[in-house]
């Protein structure tokens, strides 16, 4: 099979392999001690080193190499473990490449493009390698059989691949199968009579990491909050890790913060994920970060190809991509060679006729009369027909949206578009003018109008400036003028000098490709603007708080032009994107945007910065800031490892740069050199940003291992970036006077030398340039998994801390309910029914109020929800299953305080803390209250509320002595004085409202339903008919209007009759039997074993131990029945 290049030593080590058969550039090897006689010694030893090594160390006994005439360095590229495999590999050279090389006048060159080639054969084989395995699905089927049958979970729960591994346990390995679905990964090994098997959320998994040990070669380490698994002997262990990370990091970003962080609408269904979706958006998300493209672009094509490079005078071998409205294409090595062409720009894309030297090619006509050539393109006709489609579709609906652009600009006033007036009312001719200018958009850069130039400096600047406009004029008639210019290294270092101010809104157009946007949307920030203009939010409010602290030095922005330009512009940006709003950082960036680009530009960098070169990194709570810092660490201790081992906490180094990456080193750099790292970030994207951050730590190593604290590291980086000038200014720009003080204040930082910010971009570019997207896009998918748990971390803490001072839990306990309240949320996620659970979710986020903070908006249940946790939580058996249904509805009823259909962790800590630690007169009063309004409605559907099960005309005795009436009467005294002294010791909060005869039959139910299974039932049973015999006597008593009872109603504060004609609220008239809370309570406090029932400790612990077991298998079984109920 085909292999990555890998470099090898072409002297034979202990002489373990023999040369069979070679030409210039290639070797067909065999491994000693194959095809030999047993006899040699040679081969014998080399056969027993293979086999005693294990297989993931084990060397395949033929393989083809790749040499340089000349070099000892070789590269194998192709091995097998038979003979007739590696022949057919070499054929394939020999006939394919080998006459090709002998073109290349340099034999490196001729090595790079077998590499190259290589690479492709291998993409192709794993395509029909995946292609063959979903076309053959048995074997996926049985395994998914399994999966269901090992682990129990619903069907809905989709299984999208499994592998075969070994998990380790300790020192142990366990060999089995590791199942991956949608919302879990799942292991099962049967070894031996013994049976592992275990469920891991991927919403519980905290960290992934590949890991070397000394059992093994190379692992895969899944880290959760309670522990580690390894696992290990993957037959592709690159994949499989692939896989992991993308699930977990679509899972994560779907219920963590499914409305903060731009998530795929492919991906937003989890039914729809297979592992051929998962790859493909893998490839989508390098292309759109490779290219920087709009997150709705769908990718389509995918094709090996080669591009006439005018400049270079040669075709340039590299990746065709084709999306909605682009086509890309990147050379082999990334960053070297790339091209951009929006499909807006193209006129047509035809075949041209194939020769031998210009294998089917491909014309690519574009607006400015230029042709772009392709050839040697795999599936031309199908590629060429649907693009033409798409483009068809484009033109069509370019032509569309200028008609009736046309049409509204005709009938509109001869006033220009950029124009506008609004009727404020004011007589006074200041405020009318006032006015006027914040609604007036500017058609021109403020930088032609307002410049900062110092003293002397203005003949050097100008010179420099001529200098560098030339050079760039010279690279356009070269390598072309627009979208579409071919991106090279040579481009790379003219952005490093600094885009010349003349050019730099254009080029900054240019790159990011916001030009194809404005092109597109003509007038649409106008209409923008005419809509947000003149509306009150807490985005406009936090935007008019801020605009006069960006660039505050600079003279555009001591003016009233330029502070109302950048008002429109962040105001028509949050009334765009309200997910976002306005963010701090936000008013930095829009500014210098505004000093190099017309405003309406302006607008559209902006929106290009905001949704596609920095995405989610301006949101609510900054995560793809946070995801990158976390990057940034990582390539510290990749790329700086002396300094990481000096400085163990890289936090500090990170929360420093936080501001680099969310300003692009606005806020550190002076301006003339901050400005040259936003040309390189436009041009290069965040990768320009990480390599700089990178240098600027290099650069100060030494100074950051010998520092003593988090202060000192702060200004010694403080100190450095305030000394990096540009060319044309070698004298440092003055420092406001906070970063002066801060320089005064600290007489121990170092003095530092005038950096130059060209030098500098250069030095980050020959050091850490072969940093690819690539490599940037997968430990971000690596790291926001962290990022995640951390913030999940912060708001489980929080909410804690906030919900545990109003209980009695111990903590331990609260935070193992929170466990299994969250969990429950998440379960119906994964499976629940849409209807319910996404409402739910739904509701959470939009009828919210939007004061609330986040902790308490995110973890909410609904009814269905709450079900499953009482059912596994509520201390007493509710009798028979259709009570207990009962019970759970009247429960969320009752915590559902806001009546939004959904109860806060706070509401539900709080019902349990009553159930487990309160005493016995709240526990009876939260089961009065279960049996009232509005808990209890009229709509339930139980018999018993229709047809009372006990009578009320003659009172009720249950194994009273023979002088009964007597009894009761002494019965009635004790009540009484219970009653005074219950109003003595405490004052009632607020009197619950009373009981009728139907809603004391339904409590009488539930607590003949709680003693089911207790030790004492028989005493319990016979003290609750008592006490149901002596409350009927008492609702008796005053349905007849006997002053005793009356009496004792009085003395125990009954509430006053109710507006609507019940006392309390009852929808029941005057006259009605009827009962009060401490009517109730009294009774009971005369049975002891009431009392003690009541007042017995429970284990609360026990209950969530039990909980936690029975969770998924009660939730997984009850989804079940449900859909097949349907």
């Amino acid at each position: 099979m085909w292999l990555k290049p890998e470099e090898v030593l072409l002297k034979n080590a202990l002489k373990l392999w023999v040369t069979d058969r070679s030409n210039d550039f290639f070797l067909l090897q065999r491994r000693r001690g194959r095809g030999e006689p047993s006899s040699r010694i040679t081969g014998l030893l080399v056969g027993a080193l293979d086999t005693v090594l294990d297989s993931n160390a084990r060397v395949t006994p033929f393989r083809i190499l790749l040499q340089v005439p000349g070099s000892q360095i070789s590269w194998v590229i192709a091995s097998g473990a038979v003979i007739e495999e590696v022949n057919k590999h070499w054929d394939w050279l020999v006939h394919n490449l080998l006459h090709s090389l002998s073109v290349f006048e340099n034999k490196d060159d001729a090595a790079s493009f077998v590499r190259g080639k290589v690479k492709g054969l291998i993409a192709e084989e794993v395509r029909g390698r995946q292609a063959a395995q979903e076309e053959d699905p048995e074997k996926f089927r049985e395994a998914l059989r399994k999966f269901e049958l090992h682990f129990g979970l619903p069907s809905s729960e989709k299984l999208v691949t499994y592998y075969s591994c070994c998990c380790w346990k300790g020192r142990v390995p366990r060999q089995g199968f590791l199942y991956l679905s949608i919302n879990h990964m799942a292991f099962y090994s049967f070894l031996l009579g013994k049976e592992v098997k275990f469920v891991i959320p991927w919403a519980e998994v905290t960290g992934l990491e590949r890991v070397s040990t000394a059992l093994m070669t190379e692992a895969i380490r899944i880290s959760t909050r309670q522990r580690q698994r390894e696992f290990s002997m993957f037959l592709n262990l690159d994949e499989a890790f692939g896989v992991i990370c993308q699930l977990a990091d679509i899972a994560l970003r779907r219920l963590l913060d499914s409305e903060g962080l731009e998530l795929d609408r492919v991906l937003q269904q989890p039914a729809r994920i297979t592992k051929r979706v998962l790859e493909e958006q893998a490839l989508r998300d390098y292309v759109l970060a490779l290219f920087r493209l709009p997150r709705t672009e769908k990718l389509y094509e995918v094709a090996s190809c080669a591009v006439w490079t005018p400049h270079a005078r040669c075709h340039t071998a590299g990746t065709l991509y084709t999306t909605d409205n682009y086509l890309c294409f990147s050379s082999r090595d990334e960053g070297s060679c790339s091209l951009l062409v929006p499909l807006s720009e193209v006129l047509s894309i035809e075949k041209a006729e194939s020769t031998s030297l210009l294998p089917n090619p491909v014309i690519v006509s574009i607006r400015t009369k230029k042709a772009f050539q392709l050839i040697e393109l795999q599936d031309r006709d199908e590629l060429v027909e649907s693009t033409n489609c798409r483009l068809r579709a484009a033109q069509w609906k370019r032509s569309m949206f200028r008609r009736k652009s046309d049409t509204k600009r005709s009938v509109s006033s001869p006033a220009p578009y950029y124009t506008f007036y609004y009727d404020t009312g004011y007589s006074d001719e200041e405020e009318m003018e006032e006015q006027v200018l914040r609604n007036t958009i500017n058609s021109e850069a403020l930088m032609t109008a307002f410049s900062q130039n110092q003293p002397g400096t203005d003949g050097n600047k100008q010179k420099m400036e001529l200098e560098k406009q030339q050079l760039w004029e010279d690279h356009f008639s070269e390598f072309g003028r627009g979208v579409h210019m071919f991106r090279t290294e040579k481009i790379q270092r003219l952005v490093a000098m600094g885009i010349p101010e003349s050019l730099r809104g254009e080029l900054w157009m240019t790159l990011s490709d916001a030009s194809s946007e404005l092109e597109s949307h003509e007038g649409y920030y106008t209409s923008l603007v005419q809509k947000s203009m003149g509306h009150s939010s807490l985005a406009t409010e936090e935007i008019e708080r801020d605009l006069h602290r960006s660039l505050p030095d600079h003279p555009a922005f001591q003016n009233p032009t330029g502070i109302a330009a950048l008002r429109r512009v962040l105001t028509a940006y949050a009334h765009r994107n309200p997910k976002i709003g306005y963010c701090q950082s936000m008013n930095i960036l829009a500014s210098v945007l505004l000093l190099y680009a017309k405003e309406e530009e302006a607008f559209w960098l902006l929106v290009a910065v905001c949704e596609r070169m920095l995405p989610d990194y301006f949101n609510r709570r900054v995560i793809g800031a946070q995801v990158d810092q976390s990057v940034f660490e990582e390539l510290i201790k990749e790329r700086l490892s002396e300094l990481a081992e000096q400085v163990p906490d890289l936090s500090t180094l990170s929360s420093v740069s936080l501001s680099w990456f969310l300003t692009l080193f606005l806020s550190v750099l002076p301006f003339s050199s901050a400005v040259c790292v936003v040309d390189c970030f436009f041009f290069q994207g965040i990768k320009a940003i990480f390599q700089l951050g990178l240098a600027v730590l290099e650069a100060n190593a030494a100074q950051l291992s010998a520092s003593t604290d988090d202060g000192q590291a702060l200004m010694i980086l403080t100190s450095f970036l305030d000394q990096v000038g540009s060319e044309e200014l070698p004298s440092v720009p003055s420092p406001p006077p906070a970063a002066e003080e801060r320089r005064c204040s600290d007489a121990d930082a170092p003095a530092v030398g005038h950096i130059n910010i060209t030098h500098l971009i250069n030095e980050s570019y020959q050091k850490f340039g072969d940093l690819t997207v690539r490599q940037i896009e997968r430990l971000r998918r690596l790291h926001r998994v962290q990022v995640l748990q951390a913030h999940e971390d912060t708001i489980r803490e929080n909410t804690l801390r906030l919900v545990s001072a109003d209980v009695s839990i111990s903590p331990e306990d609260l935070s193992d309910i929170y466990d299994l309240f969250k969990t429950e949320h998440f379960v119906s996620l994964y499976w629940g029914d849409s209807s319910s659970a996404a409402a739910a979710e739904t509701a959470a986020w939009k009828f919210s109020d939007s004061s609330r903070s986040f902790v308490e908006r995110q973890y909410r249940v609904d009814r269905p929800q709450l079900k499953s946790l009482y059912g596994l939580l509520a201390p007493w058996p509710a009798g028979s299953s259709q009570h207990s249904d009962t019970l759970a509805n009247r429960t969320f009823t009752l915590l559902d305080q806001d009546r939004h259909n959904l109860v806060t962790f706070k509401e539900f800590a709080s019902w349990l803390d009553t159930l487990y630690c309160e005493d016995l007169n709240e526990k009876i009063r939260l089961l009065y209250r279960l049996h009232i309004p509005p808990a209890l409605t009229e709509s339930e559907d139980d018999a018993s509320l229709k047809s009372p099960l006990l009578s009320t005309t003659r009172p009720l005795y249950v194994n009273l002595p023979s002088d009964g009436e007597a009894e009761v009467k002494d019965y009635q005294e004790q009540l009484k004085q219970m009653l005074q002294d219950l109003a003595k010791e405490k004052d009632v909060e607020k009197p619950l409202p009373l009981m009728n005869q139907r809603e004391f039959i339904q409590f009488c139910k539930t607590l003949y339903g709680m003693f089911h299974g207790d030790p004492e039932e028989n005493e319990l049973f016979q003290a609750i008919a008592t006490v149901t015999s002596l409350v009927l006597q008492i609702g008796e008593v005053g349905h007849r209007g006997q002053a005793p009872a009356s009496e004792d109603q009085e003395e125990a504060g009954a509430p006053e009759q109710a507006a609507d004609g019940r006392s309390g609220g009852s929808p029941a008239g005057e006259d009605e039997w009827t009962v009060s809370y401490a009517q109730i309570l009294a009774s009971l406090l005369t049975e002891q074993a009431l009392v003690n029932f009541f007042e017995k400790p429970l284990d609360l612990s026990a209950k969530i131990s039990q909980a936690k077991e029975q969770q998924y298998q009660q939730r997984a079984g009850l989804l079940t029945l449900q859909r097949g109920a349907r």
